[in-house]
């Protein structure tokens, strides 16, 4: 199971690379440096967002399912209150062109989560803990 978040971790680098390459490019392109700072800051977005998820379950793989979960869960938790507070900060910025970063941080976004459902669906992940025993003998 490690080695399928490996993956799903690399394929979000990589895609995070993309999304930085080609948006700073297409951005600048569109709308100067204000484009490049927008497509930057969305790169950022879609690393935390997406990268931090597939991050935590590949720290806690080996853990139990409730230690898991429970990481998931404090990720996600921090990772909407750094957006948030990002969010808020941003907000009355001007030195970043919004339309640029929009489109960047949906396809990065969506872009992984799509890596992440790739990653899912060809995992065997068993229903009962390993070591969990059958029941049998009680």
């Amino acid at each position: 199971m490690r080695d399928a978040f490996r993956r799903a971790l690399r394929d979000v680098l990589v895609l995070v690379g993309v999304v930085t390459v080609v948006g700073a490019v297409v951005g600048y392109l569109v709308s100067g440096t204000a484009g490049l700072w927008g497509a930057l800051l969305a790169a950022a977005v879609t690393l935390v967002f997406s990268g931090s998820t597939v991050l935590a379950m590949l720290l806690t793989a080996r853990s139990s399912v409730t230690a898991a979960s429970g990481a998931l869960v404090g990720t996600w938790i921090t990772k909407m209150l750094l957006l948030i507070i990002a969010f808020g900060l941003l907000r009355d910025m001007d030195f970043y062109d919004r339309g640029t970063f929009l489109v960047a941080v949906l396809v990065g976004v969506l872009g992984a989560v799509l890596l992440d459902y790739r990653a899912v669906a060809g995992m065997r992940v068993p229903y009962t803990e390993p070591g969990a025993g059958d029941g049998a003998g009680r």
